[in-house]
């Protein structure tokens, strides 16, 4: 088993008391999705989490942490932890910050997409 995937077994283990939690693959890894919202990714570049923006500069003061930057873009509201993985502790941690956001957000349906908006991407 990979060290992604080892990520990955442990979020589920983690996640199995949270709620109703969907896997999407995404981001290269395995994307975990509480109310059809994205709570946090397992990947080779590490563990993503949604911490929302109020949270964000918290989150990065933490060790391992660094921003989600998507093409030159600085995501907000989610942060990297690099890897090696946390210790088990520490990523119960950090799944515990990322669903203490998630769950303030609406739930969305199963199979729902974001609208995009028309136009050029940049």
């Amino acid at each position: 088993m990979g060290s992604d995937e080892d990520l990955a077994a442990r979020v589920r283990a983690a996640l199995s008391r949270v709620g109703a939690v969907r896997e999407v693959k995404m981001f290269g890894g395995v994307g975990f999705m509480l109310n059809g919202n994205l709570l946090t990714a397992a990947s080779k570049r590490g563990l993503l989490l949604r911490v929302g923006k109020d949270r964000q500069s918290d989150a990065l003061a933490l060790p391992g942490a660094r921003p989600m930057v998507m093409r030159g873009r600085t995501m907000e509201g989610y942060i990297y932890v690099d890897p090696p993985a946390p210790s088990d502790q520490a990523l119960r941690k950090w799944l515990q910050l990322a669903a203490g956001f998630v769950k303030t957000l609406p739930r969305k349906p199963a199979g729902s997409k974001p609208k995009r908006t028309k136009g050029k991407r940049k």
